[in-house]
């Protein structure tokens, strides 16, 4: 091992986080981990659309909505009401569950 090698420290995920984004409870974490869950979701209704070969268009049509509401959806791009994302994993035949934590 070069000596290079020997020096170099591993930082866990959490430490760098802490670091370049905030400690838990600042404000600047507190969005960053927002968004954070709003990118998983969108990831997790894309993923679920494309493994029952919808389209974005027929996903809107068996929930009610636009074509363009499902596109922003998926791309992070607005807030959506919390019974239209319910209404996209019902009609993708999926379970939701929810985890609240009072701290």
């Amino acid at each position: 091992m070069s000596t290079a090698a020997k020096k170099l420290k591993l930082y866990s995920l959490e430490e760098v986080t802490d670091k370049y984004i905030g400690k838990h409870g600042t404000a600047k974490r507190d969005a960053f981990e927002q968004e954070l869950k709003i990118e998983l979701l969108s990831g997790a209704i894309k993923k679920a659309r494309q493994e029952r070969n919808l389209t974005q268009q027929q996903l809107g049509e068996l929930v009610g909505v636009q074509k363009a509401q499902i596109s922003k959806l998926e791309n992070s791009v607005t807030d959506a009401r919390f019974e239209t994302i319910l209404k996209v994993f019902k009609a993708l035949g999926a379970t939701v569950n929810f985890n609240v934590q009072m701290g």
